[in-house]
């Protein structure tokens, strides 16, 4: 039996390119939800084709009410909605893999869309002194539940910059950046191509050694103290987060703080961005 999460972005699926695209409520947004959906599918097809037992699909993107249920394969379950105690990673604690679809590269980096948590704001992240994103905040807390991370989408960056914090995952690049909004993108037909059969050989390639696709191969779970750091654009917001607990100021527009496990860092993380979004002015942030 084996279980998968897939953990659902937006900014990286096939043809998203600008901001609207992602912001619920536009004429945008709902053009590609469609689409968002369409990549969710031919990784849960892959996935069933290579031999997982059960696949959760955890809504992963801004009010998290993205995807299409009824579009949506019915072999598959969906988490929607807000409020999950692990977010991004609700479900991980009942998977035996996981998938990062739809995710993008982080603050202050190249790539499309290319932000963590807010869209501005922030201009580096920093885990253990390494440049970081959403993903490898991800990858570490699958990590910590000795979960693997068997395969990564989003735009050519993106699939790059995963090799340093899943190293062992399959990637499909569904677009090539050209700035934080263009791309060069793959029409669904192709991605959706690509995507299936990269997630049914992502099952088989971490399947233990003479066991069936069914069995993978299970990491050790592995807790220990992270250290975030997190750049602002502007002084004020740095200052607005020192408000939280076990953060400490570094630098004129930086924090940082440090905590005992991976869960831990990336809740703390969550309040930090929160304190920032709600810190900025309409006109002048």
């Amino acid at each position: 039996m084996t279980r998968v999460l897939i953990s659902a972005d937006m900014e990286g699926v096939t043809g998203v390119t600008c901001p609207d695209d992602v912001e619920p409520g536009t004429a945008a947004w709902e053009r590609m939800r469609p689409l968002l959906t369409g990549d969710v599918n031919a990784v849960i097809d892959g996935l069933l084709a290579g031999g997982a037992s059960d696949v959760l699909v955890n809504d992963a993107h801004y009010t998290q009410r993205n995807l299409l249920l009824e579009a949506v394969d019915p072999r598959a379950r969906l988490l929607t909605g807000r409020h999950k105690p692990l977010g991004m990673m609700e479900g991980i604690d009942r998977a035996d893999a996981v998938v990062f679809l739809g995710y993008h590269t982080g603050a202050g980096q190249r790539g499309v869309l290319s932000h963590t948590y807010l869209g501005t704001g922030p201009t580096a992240f920093r885990i253990d002194g390494e440049p970081a994103d959403e993903g490898r905040m991800n990858a570490l807390i699958a990590e910590e539940h000795g979960v693997p991370v068997v395969l990564v989408t989003g735009d050519d960056l993106t699939c790059e910059a995963s090799r340093a914090w899943a190293p062992e995952a399959r990637v499909v690049a569904v677009k090539e950046c050209v700035s934080r909004y263009a791309a060069i993108c793959l029409p669904p037909a192709r991605s959706t191509e690509l995507l299936r059969a990269q997630a049914l050989a992502a099952l088989r390639a971490h399947a233990a050694p003479g066991e069936g696709p069914r069995t993978l191969r299970a990491g050790s779970p592995s807790t220990r103290p992270h250290r975030f750091e997190l750049d602002f654009h502007a002084p004020h917001l740095a200052e607005a987060v020192r408000a939280v607990p076990t953060v400490e100021r570094n630098g004129p527009r930086g924090i940082a703080f440090t905590a005992p496990d991976a869960t831990t860092a990336a809740r703390t993380f969550k309040v930090c961005t929160t304190v920032a979004g709600a810190a900025m002015e309409d006109h002048f942030d």
